[in-house]
C-alpha cells in the first residue's frame, strides 16, 4: 500500500483552530441541558433484576448502562445519591454495547475525567483520572487489591465497573502502585435467577476474529448455589500495519447465599500476546513535534512482542451475626508471568522525523496476596443514626523485574514516515534482576451519622496504614545495596451529605490518598534516609440530581499531591515539591424520552507544578494532560424501527504539553466514532448485532503515552459482534 507522506512540520497557523466537531459537541451539550427538564418526565425507570444492592433490585440509568450504585469500599455499595463522593457505575450492558477490549474502553468513552491516549498496542492499559496517573496494576477485584490481572484484563467476565473519582486510603487503604486520581473496582459476574447461555461472535479490523461464552445456572432448593463461566478468545491483525494480537480468557464464579450469610469464589486465567508492541516515541527538546504519519503505521518493529499470562483467585464471604451486624472477609492470590521485547526508547532527533532505536527486553515474575477482615454495625444513640464500618486489609507482593538493558550499543536509525528495522535481537534471561518485596496492613475505622431520617449524613474515619518495602539489584549473581524501610501513618477523611429533597443531593470531602515513600538516592546531602508514605490530599464539593431517569453530577475539586524534591542549595531530597490539579466536573447520563439515551459530560482540570527541583518548571501544567475534556455519547432508537439503534461519540480533548517548560504541544483535537445495534430474533433465538467505527474520519493524531512522550492515536477501526442469547 502507498501513502502520500504528510508534512513535516504541523502548520501552526491551524493548531487551534476548533474543528466542525469539536462545535458540534459543545452544541450537543449545551442542547442536552434544555431538553433535560422538558423531556425527562417520558423517561422511563429501568429495573436490573441482575444486580442487587443490600438485596434490593438496583436501578439503573441511560437503558441500563450506568448503575444507579457502586462500590464504595469499606462503607459497601451505596447508591451515588446516598454518596459523598464522585461515583459512576457501568454495567455489564455498557460494556458489551461499548464491545470494549479493556478497562480503559469502558471507564474512558464518556466520562472526562478520564482521560487515555487511545493508543494501541501497548504492554499496559493506561489512564488518568482527575489528571493523575491511575495505574492498572492498583486496580481492584471485588474489593481487593492484586488481584486483578497486572497489565491488562479483558472485560468479558465483569458485571460491573466502578469508578471512584479522587484519593481514597480510608475507603480502601494504600494502592500498591500509588494511584491517586481515584480508584477502579471490577465487579465479577455471578449466575442470576435466570438461565444464562449466550455466545458472541465477533470482528476487529483488519482481520481479529473472536468467539465468547456466557453461561450461568442456579441450582437447590432455593437456587442457592450459583455458577457462572465466562470463556473469550480473539486473534489476529489490527488495523495497525503489521500489529497482531491474541488474547484468551477463562474464568469460573461459583457463590452460595441463604437468607443471612453468602460465599463467593472467583477464578480466573488469561494470557495476551501483541506483536508490533510498542513504548512509544521520545522527543529531543527544543524540537518541532512533527505532523504524525498515517495513523494505521507501526512506529516499531513487527518482531516486538508483549507476552503476558495472568492467573488469579479470592474468596469472599459475609455473614449478618443479627440484624444490625455483620461480619465480612476475603482472601486471593494472583500471579503474572510477563515477557516482552520491545524497543525501550525510540527518539524522535531532528525535524525530518529521523528516529534513534535503542533495543531491551523485560522478564516479569509477580506474586500477589491480599485480603481484609471486617464488620458493619447499625444502631443509634439518641435521634443519631449510625452505620460504624471497622475493617483491617492486608497486602503482599513479591515481584522480580529482568531488563537487560541496552542490547544495541550502537543504536539504530529510522524514520517516522518510512520506518525501517533491523532483525528482531536476542533475549538475555535475567541479566539483572530487581527484586520488590512489599507488605501493606492497614487499620480503618468509619462511622456515617444520619440525622432527621438520612437527611443529614456526616461520615467521618481514620485509618492507619504501615508499609514494609525491600528492593535491590541482582547483576551478574552479585547483591547490590538495597532500599529499605518500613513506615506507617494515619490518613483521616471527613464528608458529608445534605438531601435536599429525594432528587438532589449536595455533598462534600476532605480524603486523603497515600503513595509509597522513598529513600534519599547517594546524591542527595542525605543519602539512604527514608520516608513515610506520602500524603495526596483533597477537597471537595458538588451537587447531584436525579431527574426520574436522568442524573447529573456537578464536582470541584482540589488536590494537592507531593512530589521528590532536591533542594537545589542544600541538595537535601525531601517530598518538598508538589503538583496541584484544581477542576470543575460535570457528568450526565440517562434517556430522553423513549428515543435517545445520553452519557456523557465536560471536565476542566489546571494541572500546576507548584513546587520543582528546577524553579523554572514552577507555575507551569503538568504534562501529558488537556486541560479540557469534553465527550458525549448519543444513542437514538428510532421511531419507525424500534429494534434498530444509530450510536454517535464524539471525545474533544484540548491542546496537551509533553515537556515541563510546555514549549513543546500537541494540538486539540476531536474523535467521532459511529455505530448501530440492532435486536433480531433468528428461529426464536434473540440475537443482538452490534457495529463500531471508532475514529471514523480516521483521524492521524499524535496523542501522549504512559511510557514516552508521543504515540499515534488508533486508526479508523471497525469492530462487529453478535450475541446470541439460548
Amino acid at each position: 500500500m502507498t501513502h502520500d507522506y504528510h508534512q513535516i512540520a504541523m502548520d501552526s497557523s491551524q493548531k487551534n483552530k476548533p474543528s466542525p466537531c469539536h462545535i458540534a459537541l459543545f452544541i450537543s451539550l449545551q442542547f442536552s441541558t434544555f431538553v433535560v427538564p422538558i423531556s425527562i418526565a417520558q423517561a422511563e425507570e429501568v429495573v436490573d433484576e441482575s444486580m442487587t444492592v443490600y438485596g434490593e433490585a438496583n436501578r439503573v440509568y441511560a437503558a441500563g448502562k450506568v448503575s444507579h450504585a457502586s462500590n464504595i469500599g469499606m462503607l459497601g455499595d451505596k447508591n451515588f445519591m446516598e454518596t459523598p463522593f464522585n461515583t459512576i457505575g457501568y454495567t455489564e450492558k455498557h460494556i458489551q454495547d461499548q464491545q470494549a477490549r479493556d478497562i480503559s474502553d469502558v471507564i474512558s468513552a464518556s466520562d472526562p475525567s478520564v482521560f487515555t491516549s487511545g493508543e494501541t498496542g501497548l504492554n499496559k492499559e493506561s489512564f488518568k483520572i482527575r489528571g493523575f496517573n491511575s495505574d492498572i496494576s492498583d486496580v481492584m477485584l471485588n474489593g481487593l487489591y492484586g488481584i486483578a490481572p497486572y497489565y491488562r484484563t479483558s472485560p468479558e467476565m465483569y458485571q460491573r465497573i466502578d469508578v471512584l473519582k479522587g484519593p481514597a486510603s480510608l475507603l480502601n487503604g494504600m494502592p500498591p502502585n500509588g494511584s491517586v486520581g481515584g480508584t477502579i473496582n471490577l465487579v465479577t459476574k455471578r449466575a442470576q435467577e435466570t438461565p444464562i447461555t449466550s455466545f458472541t461472535g465477533s470482528y476487529l479490523s483488519d482481520t481479529q476474529f473472536g468467539g465468547h461464552i456466557d453461561i450461568g445456572r442456579r441450582f437447590g432448593t432455593n437456587e442457592e448455589f450459583g455458577i457462572r463461566f465466562n470463556g473469550a478468545f480473539k486473534d489476529g491483525d489490527t488495523a495497525i500495519n503489521n500489529q497482531s494480537n491474541k488474547t484468551q480468557l477463562a474464568s469460573l464464579s461459583l457463590d452460595w447465599r441463604n437468607d443471612i450469610a453468602f460465599l463467593e469464589a472467583d477464578f480466573y486465567y488469561s494470557t495476551e500476546r501483541v506483536e508490533g508492541a510498542n513504548r512509544g516515541l521520545s522527543i529531543a527538546s527544543g524540537l518541532k513535534i512533527p505532523s504524525p504519519p498515517l495513523s494505521d503505521t507501526l512506529l516499531t518493529p513487527s518482531w516486538a512482542y508483549n507476552d503476558s499470562e495472568d492467573k488469579g483467585m479470592m474468596i469472599r464471604g459475609e455473614l449478618s451475626v443479627s440484624d444490625s451486624v455483620t461480619v465480612y472477609s476475603a482472601l486471593g492470590g494472583s500471579r503474572t508471568d510477563f515477557h516482552s521485547n520491545v524497543p525501550q526508547r525510540i527518539k524522535i532527533i531532528d525535524n525530518e522525523g529521523n528516529l534513534e532505536v535503542s533495543l531491551g527486553s523485560v522478564k516479569l515474575e509477580n506474586k500477589r496476596t491480599s485480603g481484609e477482615i471486617g464488620v458493619r454495625s447499625n444502631f443509634d444513640t439518641g435521634p443519631v443514626e449510625h452505620h460504624l464500618v471497622l475493617n483491617s486489609t492486608y497486602f503482599r507482593e513479591d515481584k522480580n523485574d529482568s531488563p537487560t538493558g541496552n542490547n544495541n550499543p550502537a543504536p539504530w536509525n529510522s524514520n517516522i514516515y518510512d520506518p525501517v528495522w533491523g532483525p528482531e535481537n536476542s533475549v538475555y534471561d535475567n541479566y539483572y534482576g530487581l527484586p520488590i518485596d512489599s507488605t501493606q496492613v492497614s487499620y480503618g475505622i468509619a462511622d456515617t451519622l444520619s440525622f432527621v431520617d438520612g437527611k443529614y449524613q456526616i461520615t467521618l474515619g481514620l485509618r492507619y496504614q504501615s508499609i514494609d518495602y525491600e528492593s535491590g539489584i541482582i547483576m551478574n549473581g552479585m547483591s547490590l545495596p538495597t532500599t529499605k524501610f518500613k513506615e506507617s501513618t494515619y490518613t483521616p477523611a471527613l464528608a458529608a451529605l445534605y438531601k435536599v429533597s429525594s432528587s438532589v443531593s449536595l455533598y462534600g470531602n476532605y480524603t486523603e490518598g497515600l503513595t509509597n515513600g522513598k529513600t534519599a538516592g547517594s546524591s542527595a546531602a542525605n543519602a539512604g534516609e527514608a520516608f513515610e508514605p506520602q500524603k495526596t490530599k483533597q477537597t471537595e464539593a458538588g451537587v447531584k440530581l436525579d431527574l426520574d431517569g436522568f442524573a447529573h453530577t456537578f464536582s470541584l475539586f482540589e488536590i494537592k499531591k507531593p512530589n521528590g524534591y532536591q533542594d537545589p542549595d542544600t541538595n537535601i531530597f525531601s517530598f518538598g515539591g508538589e503538583q496541584r490539579n484544581r477542576g470543575i466536573e460535570w457528568g450526565f447520563y440517562g434517556t430522553l424520552s423513549k428515543d435517545y439515551t445520553l452519557i456523557g459530560g465536560i471536565a476542566y482540570t489546571d494541572a500546576e507544578i507548584t513546587k520543582a527541583t528546577d524553579v523554572t518548571e514552577e507555575g507551569k501544567q503538568a504534562t501529558k494532560l488537556p486541560d479540557l475534556q469534553a465527550k458525549l455519547a448519543l444513542e437514538w432508537n428510532l421511531p419507525a424501527m424500534r429494534d434498530l439503534t444509530l450510536i454517535g461519540q464524539a471525545n474533544y480533548m484540548s491542546e496537551q504539553y509533553i515537556d515541563a517548560q510546555n514549549t513543546q504541544a500537541l494540538p486539540a483535537q476531536t474523535i467521532l466514532d459511529l455505530g448501530a445495534r440492532y435486536n433480531s430474533k433468528i428461529a426464536e433465538t434473540s440475537v443482538v448485532w452490534r457495529l463500531s467505527v471508532n475514529n471514523v474520519l480516521d483521524e492521524d493524531y499524535w496523542t501522549t503515552t504512559h511510557y514516552a512522550d508521543l504515540a499515534l492515536g488508533a486508526p479508523r477501526t471497525v469492530m462487529l459482534s453478535a450475541t446470541a442469547d439460548f
